[in-house]
């Protein structure tokens, strides 16, 4: 997925397996200019709130909200951030940070910005697809 506003800023989700019924794992890429990090192990557990849901959520207010709206996986190496803006655009912050206990780890984010209608289902759809490889 790509920003709107600045198309060399983006987010790509890959690499999908799974050991069991359980769990999904998959690569989570960022990209923007003078930066690429890629975590190649976010693990999405079955009993966990989606991320796919989610971003449902957010593409179903896509009248707008106040504030900051978040989600993170258990393991806490990947936050997703989303606030709105006035003519109809969600800021995601994708953020990366594993091993976060760790001393000496690193972190990175993104922000993209999307269309509140299409472009936020479209995305909660493609990400739905990923998790549940339907």
């Amino acid at each position: 997925m790509r920003c709107q506003d600045n198309a060399s800023v983006g987010v790509t989700f890959c690499d999908r397996f799974s050991f069991d019924a359980d769990s999904v794992h998959y690569a989570v890429e960022l990209r923007a200019p003078g930066l690429t990090a890629r975590v190649n192990e976010v693990v999405a557990w079955i009993w966990d709130s989606d991320l796919s849901t989610f971003l449902e959520e957010l593409a179903a207010d896509y009248q707008g909200w106040d504030g900051e709206r978040s989600w993170q996986t258990n393991d806490q190496d990947l936050t997703v951030s989303a606030v709105f803006r006035s003519g109809g655009h969600v800021g995601v912050t994708w953020a990366l940070r594993p091993w976060p206990q760790a001393a000496g780890g690193w972190g990175a984010s993104v922000t993209t910005w999307l269309e509140a209608g299409e472009q936020m289902t479209s995305l909660a759809a493609e990400v739905r697809l990923l998790l549940t490889d339907e």
